[in-house]
C-alpha cells in the first residue's frame, strides 16, 4: 500500500473519530442540566406610615399629646380609686384603655421620625395649660377630693382637659403631612368628643 493510502486512511479514521465524541456530546446520554437562574428580588420600597412625610405639625402634635395622655392616665387612676360613682370608674377605665396604647403610638411616630420619644414622668407644672393640660395645683387638689366631690371634680376637669386634646388634633389634621398621625388625630377626636357628652350628662 502507498504512503498516499495509509496517510488517507489515517485522516479519515481520525475524522471519524472526531465526529463520534462531538455527536456523544451533543445527544448522548442525559444532558448536564443548565444551572438554575438566580431569583431576582424585587426593590425594597419604605412602608407608607409613620416613617413616611412628616413636618413640624406633626412633631408638635406627637410631643403635646403624650405628656397630655399621662396626665389624663394619671386622673383616670385617681378615679379608680376615689370614685364613688361606678359610672365614673367605668368612664375612667376607658379613657385608660384607650390612652395607654395611644402613648406608645405616638412615641412609635417620634422614633420614625428621628426624634427623641416623650419619657414619662414628666414636670406638668411648666407646661402651657391652654390646651386642657392641668396644673399640679389642679391635680393636687383632685387627689384631694373624696366621695361625690372627687366625681365632679373629675368630671369637669377630664372634660377640659378632652376639649384641649380634641383642638390639637384638630390642628394636626388641619395641618399635619403624616398619613397615620392625623389618622390618629380623627380618632382622638372622635372618641374624646363622645366622651365629654358622657361626662356632661354624668354632671347633669
Amino acid at each position: 500500500m502507498s504512503t498516499i493510502r495509509r496517510s488517507n486512511r489515517a485522516a479519515v479514521a481520525g475524522a471519524a473519530l472526531v465526529l463520534s465524541v462531538t455527536l456523544s456530546a451533543c445527544g448522548g446520554g442525559s444532558p448536564t442540566p443548565a444551572a438554575a437562574p438566580a431569583t431576582i428580588q424585587p426593590p425594597v420600597t419604605a412602608p407608607s406610615g409613620a416613617g413616611a412625610q412628616h413636618n413640624d405639625t406633626d412633631i408638635r402634635f406627637a410631643q403635646m399629646m403624650i405628656p397630655h395622655h399621662q396626665q389624663a392616665l394619671a386622673m383616670a387612676e385617681m378615679a379608680l380609686q376615689r370614685a364613688e360613682s361606678p359610672e365614673v370608674k367605668a368612664l375612667a377605665e376607658q379613657i385608660r384603655a384607650a390612652q395607654d396604647p395611644e402613648i406608645a403610638t405616638l412615641n412609635g411616630f417620634l422614633s420614625a421620625w428621628g426624634t427623641p420619644p416623650v419619657e414619662g414622668g414628666m414636670d406638668h407644672s411648666g407646661m402651657d395649660h391652654s390646651n386642657g393640660m392641668m396644673a399640679q395645683a389642679d391635680m393636687d387638689s383632685l387627689g384631694a377630693a373624696t366621695g361625690a366631690t372627687f366625681d365632679g371634680t373629675f368630671l369637669e376637669m377630664m372634660i377640659a382637659h378632652h376639649e384641649g386634646a380634641v383642638a390639637e388634633s384638630e390642628r394636626e389634621v388641619a395641618g399635619g403631612a403624616n398619613a397615620e398621625a392625623k389618622q390618629l388625630a380623627t380618632q382622638i377626636i372622635s372618641g374624646q368628643t363622645a366622651e365629654i357628652e358622657r361626662m356632661r350628662q354624668l354632671l347633669g
